[in-house]
């Protein structure tokens, strides 16, 4: 079979460096927020662009803090998309403010900025444009909107660890930017991780205290605000500065392997799209057919995993179901015929074209 994802594979890749790292931080004897972290917020931010990094226990919290530190809260309204993870919508309601939903780019699968001005009211404080699959949101004509609006932009790039948008790495653009280490992202721990990144330092020193209890490092025990815990631990961060390194090559592996599913996969099916200005770095590819479900059991059968990111959009998720009903006709679409086909750094040329060959095949009997 072959699979979606491979963490074991990815793992033995650079298996001696992370061995080393874990050596490390198990004899230094100091396991949360010490050396290991602090080196890796600064090498992440570099790497990212920005002034500097905070890291988190996970995305989730990421994007909660980030809220937090812009102020948002009870009452308050957040705009989003409904096709993403969930944790995107957890994030809002952790804060007590709404999530409310638009409809998505039929081609991107990102939040369609020409229904951003329609959904902006008065309790309106925040966007999260989500950069879906490893590809940018359309933030050329999101920023505008949200200027105007007054509004904070809080990009979440946990499926984008190194797109691009103009020429700016995600995450150098919002007020803040929010990143998740899952095992299976681009750049992934092994186990939980996440990271808030930006310029802004009086948000970001808001975010440092939101991360610990309200504590400054000069003035532990006494809380400033009502913080939280949520700390990235000196293990993971080892582990991701190991994999840091590596994470730029890795990410061109990514394109490789995805320009040979453009070239071999039918036009039976819709293959993922790259908007001019901008650098895919395919967490994930997904492509379309409106026979989702027969044709990912003829892959099945073929010896193909697949998955479906995601296949119950939130707006129509039971736990959101005390929100104002919405339409979202190109997300609910969408859903019903979206598929992972496997992606990651271990995956070789031939194992594509594999892959490739299966879907040509349902392709052919089904037509």
């Amino acid at each position: 079979m072959i699979p979606v994802v491979d963490l074991r594979a990815e793992y033995l890749a650079v298996k001696a460096e992370i061995d080393a790292a874990v050596q490390r931080v198990l004899e230094s004897g100091w396991y949360i927020l010490g050396k290991e972290v602090a080196a890796f917020e600064a090498e992440f931010a570099a790497w990212c662009g920005v002034s500097a990094a905070v890291g988190v226990g996970n995305g989730t919290d990421a994007l909660h803090i980030a809220l937090r530190a812009c102020g948002i809260g009870p009452g308050d309204e957040v705009i989003t998309v409904a096709h993403t993870a969930v944790a995107t919508a957890a994030a809002i309601a952790l804060t007590g403010a709404t999530p409310v939903f638009v409809d998505i780019d039929p081609a991107t699968y990102t939040l369609d900025p020409e229904r951003l001005t329609g959904a902006i009211t008065p309790r309106t404080k925040a966007v999260i444009p989500v950069h879906l699959y490893g590809h940018p949101a359309d933030l050329g004509k999101i920023l505008p909107i949200a200027r105007e609006a007054g509004l904070r932009v809080i990009e979440d790039c946990a499926q984008a660890h190194g797109a691009e948008w103009q020429g700016k790495r995600v995450g150098s653009i919002g007020d803040l930017a929010c990143f998740s280490f899952y095992p299976t992202k681009n750049l992934g721990a092994l186990g939980d991780g996440g990271a808030i990144v930006g310029n802004d330092p009086a948000l970001l020193e808001r975010v440092r205290l939101l991360r610990e209890y309200g504590w400054k490092p000069e003035n532990r025990y006494i809380s400033e605000i009502e913080g939280m815990n949520s700390r990235l631990d000196e293990m993971q961060a080892a582990i991701l500065r190991v994999k840091l390194a590596h994470l730029d090559g890795w990410n061109a592996h990514r394109r490789r392997l995805a320009a040979v599913y453009a070239a071999h996969l039918p036009n039976s099916v819709v293959k993922p799209v790259q908007r001019p200005g901008c650098r895919h770095v395919y967490h994930l590819y997904v492509i379309r057919s409106p026979q989702r479900d027969r044709l990912r059991e003829k892959l099945r059968a073929a010896g193909v995993a697949t998955g479906i990111h995601y296949p119950v959009p939130v707006h129509q998720q039971a736990a959101y179901g005390h929100l104002s009903p919405v339409s979202l006709p190109v997300t609910e679409q969408a859903a019903g015929e979206i598929l992972s086909l496997p992606m990651h750094t271990t995956l070789s040329e031939e194992q594509i074209e594999r892959v490739c060959v299966a879907v040509s095949e349902f392709g052919i009997r089904a037509s």
